[in-house]
């Protein structure tokens, strides 16, 4: 079995289209949460939703990076991850030392072309207009794994996940099992979403799960999720082959964890986290005792936060309260597909830097959470291994181990 590191990094997020600059927000605690902006597809709509806010990527202009037939013919989403995709493969210099048919594209999105489907939607039912041509291949999950393969000349396998909020865990999974098992020499996987329409949110609002304020993982005052959207991408390829060609070794992804809750569609069981937990420490011959940080689900809901720590507390034991946790759904929101992807290169870049985030937003811990969470500012500490949790409506759950390569 091949050992899987990190070699290329990529992202467009509300904290950041770069990785510098999604670093720089990370460890200095920068909020990408604003007012959200007017919907082409409903315009001057807000009225009937309980909160004005959402994790919104800033200033991103496609044609800034892609053809105008490609601009044309892709939701604001796929752009997201060709672009995300772009930027980790030529971080890692993927395609200098990779034959293109031994290359594996695996990526995560639960929503599809939502702007494309809305704005179509409502041309059809409220001036019965002619949809544009490309309506299904804009709004298919899959696209992002399409267009990616074409800009890149990538012939290898090619799938996508959708697995609500656990999708890009699942990928990232599922490229590390395929790289350590030699079925591919590398891939490049992760998650992209750009749900941020009126109908979206309005679902979400009747659910009564998104903060009316702000999203914060953890506190005792916590009110509900902020909902984002962005792409994050990685590049996975064997030790050896980045060894070889001196590549820049970011993490070793050590191992992957998944479970089922079997309980209920919305309301999480904490059994089913902390088998995913335990299994992604199996796969990784790794001790509980080795994990030095947990990268948080966190989304800010009551249910869920109270579920991870019981989840943590039943896996590790007394242990619990001395493992370092924070959730950094408060910088950049919950990106339904894209969020695991965001929140794995968030663990990554800790661990390569040496710094642990901060849980923003909070002021007061819960005191039933009992957890070592970290507050303020980043944490300075040498963590060799953090688990990066993904814990999804329908009780799907996802869990990296990665390692730091120092």
């Amino acid at each position: 079995m091949n050992r899987v590191v990190v070699t290329g990094l990529g992202c467009v997020t509300p904290i950041g289209s770069t990785v510098e600059d999604f670093r720089t927000a990370l460890f200095s605690g920068q909020t990408g949460i604003a007012p959200f902006p007017d919907f082409p597809e409903a315009p001057g709509e807000t009225q009937g939703l309980r909160f004005t806010q959402s994790a919104r990527v800033k200033d991103f202009d496609p044609r800034q990076h892609l053809e105008s037939g490609v601009v044309v013919s892709t939701d604001r989403t796929t752009q997201f991850a060709i672009v995300a995709a772009r930027q980790a493969a030529k971080h890692s210099n993927l395609l200098q030392h990779h034959a293109p048919d031994n290359v594996a594209i695996i990526v995560g999105c639960a929503c599809g072309g939502r702007q494309a489907e809305e704005t179509e939607t409502a041309k059809l039912y409220t001036r019965d207009a002619r949809v544009h041509p490309l309506t299904v291949t804009r709004t298919m999950a899959s696209a992002g794994a399409s267009h990616i393969s074409i800009d890149l000349g990538i012939t290898g396998p090619v799938l996508n996940i959708s697995t609500a909020c656990s999708s890009g865990t699942h990928a990232i999974g599922l490229a590390f099992q395929m790289v350590r098992a030699g079925m591919v020499s590398a891939a490049i996987t992760g998650g992209h979403e750009a749900p941020l329409t009126f109908g979206f949110l309005r679902a979400w609002d009747s659910m009564r799960v998104v903060s009316p304020t702000q999203c914060r993982p953890f506190s005792a005052d916590r009110d509900g999720m902020t909902l984002g959207e962005g792409s994050a991408m990685l590049v996975l390829e064997t030790l050896e082959s980045a060894q070889a060609r001196n590549a820049t070794i970011y993490a070793e992804i050590v191992g992957f964890g998944s479970s089922a809750d079997a309980h209920h569609i919305t309301q999480p069981a904490p059994e089913g986290a902390a088998a995913a937990m335990r299994k992604a420490l199996s796969d990784a011959n790794a001790s509980l005792d080795e994990v030095n940080y947990i990268n948080a689900h966190g989304t800010g809901t009551q249910a869920n936060d109270a579920t991870e720590a019981a989840a943590i507390h039943q896996l590790f034991g007394p242990r619990a309260s001395q493992i370092p946790v924070s959730s950094t759904k408060a910088l950049h929101g919950h990106s339904i597909g894209a969020t695991g992807a965001i929140e794995a290169m968030a663990t990554i870049l800790s661990l390569h830097h040496g710094k642990l985030p901060a849980n923003a937003g909070v002021t007061q811990i819960d005191p039933s959470i009992k957890l070592d969470v970290i507050l303020n500012a980043p944490r300075e500490a040498s963590a060799q291994l953090a688990l990066s949790n993904s814990l999804a409506f329908g009780g799907l759950n996802a869990v990296l181990a990665i390692r730091s390569h120092s």
